[in-house]
Order: structure tokens, then C-alpha cells, then sequence
């Protein structure tokens, strides 16, 4: 089936972010579990896409659900997962994970070293940043092994505010190292692809609904696809303003797309 939104041609597929988009932290967006289901009955394929680094697959699709969603494994496109596809790609892949203790649970099947890792996996481990786990890591990296990280987002909303993402740590352990990272989420042209494949859609047909203007909307536009802004989660006016990223369409809420799409 083929939507026409404004100046959004033949989108068939849509692609949304889960965190300021569906819910923010425990709280639900208003108006978002009836969205979705709106917009899945009518027929449009969906997946939901997420940099989440602190939750295990199984984790992270109890806490959708247990929100009042009703989203499959098979419709979840997370980084971390995104991040094991590339390792089992690589021989022998020896990491060392810089991830939450639940993420881990995805990556045992990996040989692990705090000193002669051939990866350094790094998504959002919380209080646990140091200098000397810094140092660690950038000792790691001089000696050769790739920097790998989930995603490199600025900052994002919890329920108690803005908060510093992995982005900055991730941009001084490539400054320290003349090194450069692999970025594995959002906004990766290839993580895009991923969640593509799995709809067997092509960029142009395929619209990602986001509340980060950069990793969201530009990288979505950067892989083709066409990017709708929410003004909610960590959505700023002025932020956006200043962005050299410009929407294809900006919307309150994901409560208004079944309006936008007549259904």
C-alpha cells in the first residue's frame, strides 16, 4: 500500500525511533500506542529502530511491550544487534565490551580481553566512565584494535532532563588515538540498509520518524530515505534551527501521522 504525505511521494514503509518518539523513558508518548496500531492495521510496514546500547534484545522488546506496545523481535532493529552482525562477519573478533551489564549478555559468544582486544565495543555504560578506563582503552586502540561504537549520539532525554551520550567519549578516544570509529547505529547509512532489507523496501519508498534531527533525519536522508522530526523527546527548537538538516516534514507528536496519512 502507498501513502502520499505532503511532499513525501510513494512512501510504503515507515521507520520509528523507539526513545522520544514512542515513550521517554517509562512514560509513553500520549496519543503513540495508538499511532502505531493505527498505522499497522492500515497496512504499512513498520520497524522500529533504536541506539539504545543498555538493554539485551529480550530486554529491550519486554520494555516496549510492557508499555503497552505490541512490537515482535523480528521489527526490532537495535545498534547492538547491528554490532553483532559485523563481528560475526569478522575471524575471530576479540572484544573487549564497554556495554551494560544486560547488553553483554547478546555478545558471550565472543572471545573477551581487556588488553589485547582486537575490538573495543562501546555503547552506554552510565557512572562507569574514568580516565583510567579512558587510558585503557586508548592503550588498546594504539596498538592496533578498532574502535567500534554503537552509535555517537550528542545527548538524549530521560525523564529527569537532558543528558551527555557516548558521542563525546567516543570523539576523544578517536582525538587521543588518531583513530577512527565505526559507527554502527544511527545515523550509519549501513544500519539504515539493515532495517531496509528487513522490509524488502528501497530508501525512496521509506520514511524514518524521529526525534533526533541529526542521527534520525539526517542520517535517514543520507541513505535515501525521507526524515520526519517529532517535536517531542529531546527535540529543541533552537538546536534544530541551527541544524544544517532540514526535515522532509516536522510534526508535533507521532500521535498526528495517522492524521498525515488519511488513515
Amino acid at each position: 500500500m502507498i501513502f502520499q504525505m505532503n511532499n513525501l511521494p510513494k512512501i510504503k514503509g515507515l521507520l520509528f525511533d523507539l526513545d522520544g518518539v514512542l515513550y521517554v523513558g517509562s512514560r509513553v508518548i500520549e496519543g503513540a500506542i495508538d499511532a502505531v496500531e493505527r498505522i499497522r492495521a492500515s497496512g504499512i510496514p513498520c520497524r522500529f529502530v533504536t541506539n539504545t546500547s543498555t538493554l539485551s534484545l529480550d530486554s529491550l522488546q519486554q520494555k516496549i511491550n510492557s508499555l503497552g506496545f505490541s512490537i515482535s523481535k523480528r521489527e526490532l532493529i537495535s545498534a547492538p544487534q547491528a554490532a553483532l552482525l559485523f563481528l560475526k562477519q569478522q575471524p575471530d573478533p576479540v572484544c573487549r565490551l564497554l556495554l551494560s551489564e544486560d547488553a553483554k549478555r547478546d555478545f558471550m559468544e565472543f572471545r573477551q580481553s581487556d588488553t589485547d582486544a582486537k575490538y573495543i565495543i562501546v555503547g552506554d555504560i552510565g557512572d562507569a566512565w574514568s580516565y583510567q578506563l579512558m587510558n585503557e582503552m586508548f592503550n588498546c586502540l594504539i596498538k592496533g584494535a578498532q574502535l567500534i561504537a554503537i552509535h555517537k549520539n550528542r545527548f538524549w532525554q530521560t525523564e529527569g532532563g537532558l543528558q551527555m551520550d557516548i558521542g563525546g567519549f567516543v570523539d576523544a578516544l578517536e582525538y587521543a588515538s588518531n583513530s577512527k570509529a565505526k559507527i554502527i547505529g544511527k545515523p550509519s547509512s549501513d544500519f539504515f540498509h539493515i532495517a531496509l532489507s528487513t522490509m524488502g523496501l528501497q530508501p525512496d519508498e521509506v520514511a524514518i520518524i524521529g526525534d533526533d534531527i541529526d542521527s534520525d533525519v539526517g542520517g535517514g536522508q543520507q541513505a535515501g530515505l525521507k526524515g520526519i522530526l517529532v517535536k517531542t523527546g529531546k527535540y529543541r527548537q533552537a538546536y534544530a534551527k541551527t541544524s544544517s538538516v532540514k526535515p522532509d516534514l516536522v510534526i508535533d507528536s507521532v500521535k498526528d501521522m495517522p492524521r498525515i496519512l488519511k488513515i
